[in-house]
């Protein structure tokens, strides 16, 4: 499986994206860190070059509600559909419900488990 971990906007905090890079790599994922500061389109481009399975985006700006339904705009502009989106950080309960029904396929918060968002994935990929 083929994750690509995203930071999108000016969120500079990147310590938990990098704590689940390591995860799911140790799980026997291949992981692509994006790095900070990503546009929507970088990421979006990033998904079609590596051909991910999955795309984690993490922000912990409190711009999720603007960045995180951009980025699934553009992928469904471009046609990617087969790709589990899940979102990490400090989302509010209404707005882990907003994304979701946008097309998120998970939401994680701070204390999130890792064990339980490699289970997830691996879930994902067996389907």
């Amino acid at each position: 499986m083929r994750v690509v971990i995203a930071k999108p906007g000016l969120d500079g905090h990147d310590r938990g994206a990098k704590v689940i890079a390591r995860a799911l790599r140790d799980a026997g994922m291949e992981v692509i860190y994006t790095g900070l500061h990503q546009t929507a389109e970088q990421i979006v481009e990033t998904v079609l070059e590596e051909d991910a399975n999955a795309l984690g985006i993490s922000v912990l700006s409190g711009a999720h509600m603007t960045l995180v339904p951009r980025i699934l705009e553009l992928m469904r502009e471009r046609g990617i559909d087969d790709v589990c989106v899940v979102v990490g950080g400090t989302i509010p309960p209404d707005d882990a419900d907003e994304l979701k029904r946008l097309g998120v396929a998970e939401v994680f918060t701070p204390g999130s488990p890792t064990g339980a968002i490699v289970e997830f994935l691996s879930a994902q990929a067996a389907v």
